[in-house]
């Protein structure tokens, strides 16, 4: 039978072999956190390998996903369909098992890691959503929401700012079903840490309102009994610091960063394998070590029971049930769109001349009644974002509710909503000013390289920003974002194309979206009906010449009434000029070739409208069209002033298009 200390040797074997086979990798994380995840994953964690998206599974998050040997090893031990044909092409092409973990190659991988402090913000996000799926779903005696979310993170996880964004709102929030254990190693890449972090990690925790216990990291008595004090503190997150050794077993690299970043070298796996007791060959696990590991009985029985109380739920509380598997299946209500097309129509009716930021907040407060999945939030500009409805409640983990006050902590919000989404049940969306997107550049970057259906309302989307001056002023930003594969990006002219692109936004559900909107109002349009689903095209005509055109003009945004004044007085004086509305380039973009001829005829010269850089519309322009935009930073000074100081004229956009016939 095999003892604790061959399953641990089993995690060491494999990772070796695997990053040594690979020449590429990091074998050290996972050697030196082999016992801590034995003491987890075969004594503690609530899983199902036979079903990785069992609801009310414990979720975890792998931080230091340079260790991704770890969580492979993990998986195929336990009993997942990562086989070892996996795991010996790991860091090959289409392999499951990436050189991160990837959410979506291999079961059991809840997320995408590697982005250091990321993972520990996900994990922050996977615990508020359990709490908030709670105070909605729980009623007495049926705890159907009930699982912990484990992290694994690193001295460089501890480094990067997101985390300390992240931990200190979970502290805020008193999240007691969240446990973090640190690989306190004091290695990364450059060597010993000692010469660039010297916090005081445990104190740091503790201020923010953390129980924090210290472990041997190879002390796997020590390691279960902190777990149990840290379910024991059911109002507070919990960090376990783990002092261990990185590479432990490797007798001539262990303790160094010669283990962190690169394979063992074969003379030093030989020499692990004596060294730890191993006499097996490479990728060869004894039948008794996977016996020792495999959890699929015990996590069938686990699923079962959930599933027993779970029928007893339903009996009780039929309409609850039912809501709670649409949510966590990702499916929109059975009327959705009987109910979006009133309200598209009605916004319509209205034409009101407002900013789209508030066009947005009256789309929210349309969609929030029929949506209750709808999780908002901003980053402490709420009453600038205008993300809350009259009828949403603030919540701090304290009260269950449905808007986050996150907080100056932009990064840290897009990071948390990513692990929100990734936990389902939950539509999060979140708000800032769009300058400051930059700050959570990455944290978006990671919705759309896992497909999540995560809302980013933008505001404040340009010169019009006004008296803030250039430090708030975005030029490059939307742009920017239009160059995410899979992030769509939506920059509404009014309030019938800004509720549309919510709807839009809803119903996606293979990435995230981005609603650029203005401080400053626009003017009311009332559109045909038939152009409700020209705009879901993301660019359309909005008006046209009588018979060919000489000349179109795109335009989206606060721009596109400009383009409209231009195209009249251009039409006065002869010229024909169809003008098009593009409030989202990437949903354009994917329409077949027949329907964006017909709205961008070949051969017609182009000129683009936008109060931002104007390279990105070079693409739809060409080297014989012109971009009226801007290639500098802003001044403070009102938007209206700005606008005229800039160029954004009508009578700069008519000698534009004059330059190019």
């Amino acid at each position: 039978m095999a003892t604790r200390v061959d399953l641990c040797n089993a995690i060491r074997a494999l990772s070796m072999d695997a990053v040594q086979k690979a020449n590429s990798g990091h074998p050290g994380a996972p050697m030196g956190m082999a016992e801590i995840a034995e003491v987890l994953w075969n004594h503690n964690l609530s899983h199902n390998p036979t079903n990785p998206q069992w609801a009310n599974r414990d979720r975890f998050v792998l931080s230091n996903g340079h260790g991704s040997m770890l969580i492979y090893s993990l998986l195929h031990l336990t009993g997942y369909d990562v086989t070892m044909d996996d795991i010996k092409s790991f860091r090959q092409l289409h392999s499951r098992c990436a050189g991160h973990p990837e959410y979506g190659y291999a079961p059991g991988v809840e997320t995408t890691t590697g982005p250091l402090g990321q993972g520990i913000a996900n994990g922050v996000g996977f615990a508020m959503a359990e709490k908030l799926l709670a105070s909605q779903f729980n009623k007495p005696g049926h705890d159907i929401v009930d699982h912990y979310t484990y992290v694994f993170l690193g001295d460089g996880c501890m480094m990067e700012g997101v985390s300390h964004e992240a931990c200190a709102l979970a502290g805020t929030w008193g999240l007691g079903k969240l446990v973090a254990f640190w690989d306190d190693n004091g290695i990364s890449i450059d060597g010993h840490i000692e010469g660039w972090y010297t916090d005081d990690t445990a104190g740091r925790f503790k201020a923010y309102g953390w129980h924090v216990v210290s472990v041997d990291g190879h002390d796997q008595a020590a390691i279960q009994k902190a777990i149990d004090e840290a379910k024991s503190v059911t109002d507070k997150p919990s960090l376990i610091c783990c002092k261990t050794i990185i590479g432990k077993g490797s007798p001539n690299k262990c303790g160094s960063h010669d283990c962190h970043g690169s394979a063992l070298g074969e003379a030093e796996v030989a020499a692990t394998r004596e060294a730890i007791g191993w006499p097996h060959a490479p990728f060869e696990i004894p039948a008794d070590v996977y016996e020792g590991w495999n959890q699929k009985d015990k996590g069938a029985k686990r699923e079962a029971d959930w599933n027993a109380k779970f029928d007893a739920y339903a009996k009780a509380y039929p309409a609850e049930a039912a809501e709670f598997k649409r949510r966590m299946a990702g499916e929109l209500p059975a009327n959705w769109k009987a109910l979006t097309d009133a309200i598209i129509a009605e916004t319509n009716e209205k034409a009101e001349k407002l900013a789209t930021r508030q066009a947005s907040q009256k789309a929210i407060t349309a969609l929030a009644p029929i949506l209750p999945e709808f999780l908002g939030g901003s980053a402490d500009l709420t009453g600038s974002n205008l993300t809350a409805a009259k009828e949403f409640k603030h919540v701090s983990g304290k009260e269950p509710g449905n808007y986050i006050s996150y907080g100056v902590r932009e990064f840290g919000m897009a990071a948390i909503m990513n692990g929100m989404a990734l936990h389902g049940g939950l539509l999060p969306y979140g708000g800032t000013f769009h300058m400051f997107s930059d700050y959570m550049k990455n944290g978006m970057r990671m919705s759309a390289l896992m497909h999540q259906r995560v809302i980013y309302v933008l505001t404040h989307d340009s010169i019009g920003q006004g008296e803030d001056g250039p430090t708030h002023q975005p030029v490059e930003n939307t742009s920017g974002l239009r160059m995410i594969p899979r992030m769509d990006v939506w920059r509404p002219a009014d309030s019938t194309e800004t509720t549309v692109a919510w709807v839009a936004a809803v119903e996606r559900t293979e990435g995230p979206t981005s609603l650029v909107l203005s401080r400053q109002a626009v003017p009311g349009i009332k559109h045909d009906a038939k152009d409700f689903e020209l705009i879901r095209k993301g660019g359309y005509v909005f008006s046209d010449a009588a018979g060919k055109a000489d000349v179109i003009i795109i335009a989206n945004g606060s721009e596109l009434d400009l383009a409209i004044q231009a195209a009249a007085e251009l039409n006065a004086a002869g010229t024909k000029v169809r003008v098009v509305s593009m409030p989202s380039t990437n949903v354009f973009d994917r329409q077949d070739q027949a329907y964006k001829d017909s709205v961008l005829t070949p051969g017609v010269k182009r000129v683009a409208v936008e109060a931002a850089h104007p390279d990105f519309w070079r693409k739809y322009v060409g080297i014989e069209g012109a971009v009226v935009g801007i290639d500098t930073f802003g001044e403070s000074a009102p938007g209206g002033a700005l606008f005229k100081h800039f160029g954004f004229t009508v009578e700069n956009v008519v000698n534009t298009v004059k330059s190019v016939l």
